[in-house]
C-alpha cells in the first residue's frame, strides 16, 4: 500500500521537478474543529516544488498546476496542501 506522500511525488514527476519535497505537517492541526475524528495523518501536506514547466507562469498559475496534478487526492482525504512553487 502506498502512502500519500509518495503517490503525490509520482503524480508530481509529470511536473519534471529539480527539486520536490513533501512534508506532513498534519501533526500540527490534529486539535482542529475539522480535524475530529480523523486518525492517521497525511491530511495537511506541505510540498515544495521547483519546475522549469513553470516558466513565465504567474504564482496562481503555478498553484492551480500543483492542484490540478493533487486532486483525487483531495477527495479522498487531504484536508490542505501549502504549496511553494518556484520555476527552476
Amino acid at each position: 500500500m502506498t502512502t500519500r506522500i509518495e503517490r503525490l511525488t509520482e503524480s508530481l514527476q509529470k511536473l519534471e521537478p529539480t527539486y520536490l519535497e513533501i512534508k506532513d505537517d498534519s501533526a500540527r492541526h490534529a486539535g482542529h474543529a475539522a480535524m475530529k475524528g480523523i486518525t492517521g495523518g497525511e491530511t495537511h501536506l506541505v510540498v515544495e516544488i521547483h519546475s522549469p514547466k513553470f516558466s513565465g507562469r504567474t504564482r496562481l498559475e503555478q498553484h492551480r498546476i500543483v492542484q490540478a496534478l493533487c486532486e483525487s487526492e483531495m477527495s479522498t482525504g487531504l484536508h490542505a496542501l501549502q504549496i511553494k512553487a518556484k520555476e527552476s
